[in-house]
Order: C-alpha cells, then sequence, then structure tokens
C-alpha cells in the first residue's frame, strides 16, 4: 500500500519506477487510464494521487503523450537526452547533454522520418552496432570500413556506425522526406565528409561494405538476401532488425545457409534484431 509518511518522497520515486517499467516493457501502447488503474490498485492510490504521479512524470519528460487513432496514450519521452545502448545516448536538436566515460552522444532532429529512437528496431540496431563495434572490435575498423544503411530513414544508424568507429557511410532510402531529413541530422552532427545519403537503388550499389544495416520489415529482409550477400565484404557484418521473434528461424535458415554464420541476437517488445559475419 502507498503510504503518506516521511517516506513519501521514495515511495513515489519506486512507483514512477515501476511505471517507466511497465512502459518500456509493453509491445502495445498504453492508455493512461490503464497506468492509473494499474497503480491505483497496486498502491491504494485514489484517482487523484494516480493523476498527479502521471502528470508529474509528463511534466519531468520522463513519459510523453501521444495520439493515434482517435486515442490517447502515454510513451516514454524522447524529448530529451535518452540512453539507447549502453555507449550510446540520443539528444533532441538544440539541447546539452554532460557525456560520461566512453559516451557518443548524437543528435536527431524530430521529423516525419522513422527512426527517432522510439521504435524497439532502432533501439535494438543500435545495440546490435555497438556490440560489433565495442564488443567484437572487428578488423573492419581501418582507414577503409565503410557502413551502407538500407533504408536509413532519419539516418540514425549510419550516424550510429560512424560515431562509434566506422570512418564512412552510405545511407540509402526511398523516401524523399528520409532524404531530406536524414541530411539534416548528418549536418546536425557534422558528418557530412563522412557519411553521404543518396535515393540510389540497392542494385546500383558497388560492394563491398564493412557492414551492412538493415532495418526493415521481413519481407524485405528476405527480398534484398541477394542484394545484401553481395553488398556485405568478406568478414564483413551484416545487421537486419524490424522482424518478429517468430519470423527469426527463416531469417536463420535463409542468411546462414550460405554466406553468413549468426554472432547475437537480442528481443524488445515482440521484435528482434540479429547480427551475421560474412564468411
Amino acid at each position: 500500500m502507498y503510504l503518506e509518511s516521511k517516506n513519501n518522497k521514495l515511495d513515489t520515486e519506486l512507483i514512477e519506477k515501476e511505471i517507466m517499467e511497465i512502459v518500456a516493457a509493453s509491445a502495445s501502447r498504453l492508455t493512461p487510464q490503464y497506468l492509473e488503474k494499474t497503480i491505483s490498485e497496486k498502491y491504494g492510490l485514489d484517482k487523484t494521487r494516480a493523476k498527479a504521479v502521471l502528470k508529474d512524470l509528463v511534466a519531468r519528460r520522463q513519459l510523453e503523450y501521444t495520439y493515434e487513432f482517435g486515442s490517447t496514450y502515454l510513451v516514454r519521452s524522447f524529448n530529451k537526452p535518452v540512453r539507447i545502448a549502453t555507449h550510446l545516448v540520443i539528444m533532441p536538436a538544440g539541447q546539452s547533454y554532460q557525456p560520461v566515460s566512453d559516451d557518443v552522444v548524437i543528435q536527431i532532429k524530430s521529423g516525419a522520418a522513422f527512426g527517432g529512437g522510439r521504435h524497439p528496431t532502432t533501439r535494438l540496431s543500435v545495440k546490435a552496432i555497438q556490440y560489433v563495434l565495442k564488443n567484437v572490435s572487428p578488423d573492419c575498423l581501418n582507414q577503409r570500413c565503410s557502413v551502407l544503411d538500407i533504408g536509413t530513414g532519419s539516418g540514425i544508424l549510419a550516424i550510429a556506425a560512424v560515431c562509434l568507429g566506422i570512418k564512412k557511410g552510405l545511407g540509402i532510402d526511398v523516401d524523399p522526406c528520409a532524404i531530406a531529413e536524414a541530411g539534416e541530422n548528418i549536418a546536425l552532427n557534422k558528418l557530412e565528409n563522412r557519411i553521404v545519403i543518396s535515393d540510389r537503388k540497392i542494385d546500383s550499389i558497388d560492394p563491398a561494405f564493412s557492414m551492412v544495416i538493415a532495418n526493415l520489415r521481413y519481407p524485405s529482409l528476405k527480398n534484398f538476401y541477394p542484394q545484401i550477400s553481395k553488398l556485405a565484404d568478406s568478414g564483413g557484418w551484416v545487421i537486419l532488425s524490424g522482424f518478429r521473434p517468430h519470423e527469426r528461424a527463416d531469417l536463420m535458415d535463409l542468411y546462414t545457409a550460405r554466406y553468413f554464420k549468426s554472432i547475437w541476437s537480442a528481443d524488445e517488445n515482440d521484435w528482434a534484431a540479429t547480427v551475421f559475419k560474412k564468411i
């Protein structure tokens, strides 16, 4: 039960921590009413107090409201610096953040293109990039190493790969909005001399890249297998995300049948990502 006492602050912090964990662990968006009911029943809060706890989380930019298909939801806020991997923090344009040791901080301007860090597949992709470049520390980290980001969206994955150690990158997308916004984010992070954003089709790109990233839905990841196999350099790395855990086995069978071996895999909120090494 929730106690109105000298431990009120501590109790409130515990409740807020649980709310954030509930939101982070949910595969679907949660309404304010659902969260109010959940914490009211568990901690014995009245409706007014439950609303106040949620309102305070919004005021401190821990949560934010989003509106979709006629309903209002509370989701994790990205209108402030947010750590999405052990070594990587994303920050809205114009804000400031004091990094700790080994932090990489990238700025992403809010826009329409996919890739602001809110979706699990973006976070999984960044964690996969970090795993390869920080944990494995491959031989590709030299003056010639390069990354290809297929369906670059906001450009966040190409930016993350370059900031974590890749020397140069190419991000491609068919969406003019994504091309424009990715270009803005490249400039925002002062990476114009290291990352190129293009509307080139995947079949027109010359191999080979040290790392190929594709955060796309399952059918596209299957359809692009021939091109990705050619575009990844020997000994290079392929990072796939955007598929569901139950689709993983089929992708594994396809990619490991001839050219690749599986190195790493992770799930978040019913989404999955995997890392392959070309053999």
